[in-house]
């Protein structure tokens, strides 16, 4: 059995998705205030449902039970509940979770963590203590270390509207970065179960090319045939709010987009021969989001 905890998020499902594509067993962590809507899809695939919450000790032991395999998506970024917060979900509640998972006998831990950072801030500590304790628990693990989500950070909701043509760049946009797009990093995920070089091992995962924003802005132009109207945030701006940042979550939203500003190319050359996935490019990316105005890409 293997348990997907963080299902209704994007990377979550696309995992459950293509584990029941596949045949095999797939359990569902679900929050009970969790998205109807994305709980219906899950059962639609065929994944038994479970719920609970990283904050519930107990919930947790209760569907690790007779589970081989973990993968742990979770976050409390993008997906907020009353009560959650990155130390209790995104440390506390991972931490948690490893322990209960070692407990049951679960023999293969997939954790989705993020690319490493020069900026100091409460998630990316939440984030690498977790990694030790799984590399500590004697459990096999995979760690996977995605950079940015074109889904996320090339969407509305970080000023990058594709239908208003209005594109916000943070920093100069001049620094390249390996967009990635989450349904390949549920295919890593899943191919890591069954690949023997990712046991015990730490991939850090980019797109197929390194380009910065202004080249990604010139590529939705290119393709849309109209100009985009361009605002850009002062690297000076960025730090002074996670300076000032009172919680957590605006510090980690501060210094991701310092990261971006400060570009994030990576080699993947090592991991597509472990793994070998057909990357999803900016390009393609933009063909898509153009011709069907949607939000989200699947392969």
């Amino acid at each position: 059995m293997n348990l997907i905890v963080g299902a209704t998020g994007l990377v979550g499902g696309e995992i459950c998705r293509r584990l029941a594509a596949d045949r095999k067993p797939v359990r569902a962590l679900v929050r009970p205030a969790g998205d109807a809507s994305r709980i219906d899809e899950l059962r639609a695939a065929g994944a038994e449902l479970a719920t609970g919450d990283l904050k519930d000790p107990a919930s947790i032991q209760a569907a690790c039970a007779g589970a081989t395999a973990v993968l742990s998506t979770a976050s409390s970024v993008l997906s907020r509940q009353p009560g959650d917060t990155i130390d209790g979900v995104d440390r506390i509640g991972q931490l948690q979770l490893i322990e209960a998972a070692a407990s049951a006998g679960v023999k293969h831990f997939v954790y989705i963590s993020f690319s490493p950072m020069a900026e100091d801030f409460a998630l990316q500590r939440a984030k690498r203590e977790v990694e030790q304790a799984l590399i500590a628990s004697g459990m096999a693990y995979t760690i996977l270390r995605p950079t940015f989500f074109m889904e996320i950070w090339l969407s509305p909701a970080l000023g990058f509207d594709v239908a208003a043509r209005r594109a916000r760049i943070y920093g100069t946009g001049e620094n390249p970065i390996s967009w990635i797009s989450f349904p390949n990093v549920a295919e890593f995920a899943v191919r890591s179960l069954d690949t023997p070089a990712a046991h015990n091992a730490t991939f850090t995962l980019g797109g197929p090319e390194a380009i910065s924003p202004v080249q990604v802005v010139r590529i939705f132009e290119e393709l849309g045939g109209a100009p985009f109207t361009v605002e850009y945030v002062l690297e000076s701006v960025l730090r002074a709010g996670k300076a000032s940042a009172r919680r957590a979550l605006d510090e980690a939203f501060a210094a991701l987009s310092l990261a971006y500003a400060h570009g994030d190319a990576i080699d993947m050359g090592a991991t597509l021969e472990a793994m070998p996935v057909r990357l999803v490019g900016v390009r393609e990316y933009a063909k898509w989001l153009l011709n069907e105005g949607g939000t989200g890409f699947s392969l």
